[in-house]
């Protein structure tokens, strides 16, 4: 473990944080996905499907969201609502990303069908109600409107904090919607989510480079440490805790702690 000083600590951090939100982020990223659409339908979309398929490698993600956009026109929004049957069945037989397949992309389609007819904006399913403090409960809201009651194998693809998973996956959607400055990276679409709610997305790196600089104690990469980092990185800057998302993650691209 690396011992600093909790202003060493946040020095170190916002300079890491500086460094690795900038664009040039964007083009080794998923979020370059989103980043095609000035829609905000679209920038939707393409970021859930992006970052739903988001484990593995950085390019061979990007490659697998490319066949999805295609296979959607490069007009997500357009697709989900007004896509065929014929369209769909097309999909079943398709591979698009490891466990990820055409039949989990046809039921993600029809989901977010359903939603946009009765919602403008995905937004209006993961609103923080008080006096929560984190996404924990809005998280399973949004699982109980865009999954179907009835069990289908596409639902392991939106994990669950209530079964005390991180939700890596969703919670770097979350940042990509809400988070608001003026780098170019994030997207701050959702005007109506304060970003002082967004946590870490964790996986093994994060998790790594977390116990390393001494964030979290606890050895799984699980929503109770999810919650740990929270406390942590919410003394460095309470009102914009996301951002040290990109100190961690740059930090274990570069393995600078190792």
């Amino acid at each position: 473990m690396i011992m600093l000083k909790f202003e060493e600590l946040r020095s170190f951090l916002n300079e890491k944080a500086d460094q690795y939100n900038a664009p040039d982020f964007i083009e080794n990223d998923p979020i370059q996905i989103p980043h095609r659409f000035s829609l905000k339908q679209d920038i939707e979309i393409a970021g859930f499907l992006a970052a739903t398929i988001s484990w593995g490698n950085r390019k061979s993600i990007i490659k697998s969201a490319d066949k999805m956009l295609d296979i959607m026109g490069n007009s997500p929004y357009d697709f989900v609502l007004n896509y065929s049957e014929k369209d769909l069945e097309k999909l079943h037989d398709k591979s698009i990303h490891r466990t990820f397949n055409g039949e989990d992309f046809s039921y993600f389609v029809r989901q977010f069908n359903k939603i946009y007819k009765e919602n403008e904006s995905l937004e209006n399913l993961f609103e923080v109600n008080d006096p929560e403090n984190n996404f924990f409960h809005a998280i399973e809201r949004f699982r109980s409107n865009f999954l179907e009651t009835e069990k289908h194998r596409s639902h392991k693809h939106i994990s669950s904090p209530y079964k005390n998973s991180s939700s890596k996956r969703i919670i770097m959607f979350l940042r990509w919607m809400v988070r608001k400055d003026k780098r170019g990276v994030d997207f701050g679409i959702w005007e109506n989510i304060d970003q002082k709610y967004l946590s870490i997305p964790l996986d093994v790196h994060t998790g790594n480079i977390s116990r390393k600089l001494g964030l979290v104690s606890r050895a799984q990469n699980d929503w109770k440490t999810v919650e740990e980092l929270d406390v942590s990185i919410r003394k460095f800057d309470e009102n914009d805790p996301a951002k040290y998302d990109f100190a961690l993650f740059g930090l274990g691209v570069t393995k600078e702690l190792l």
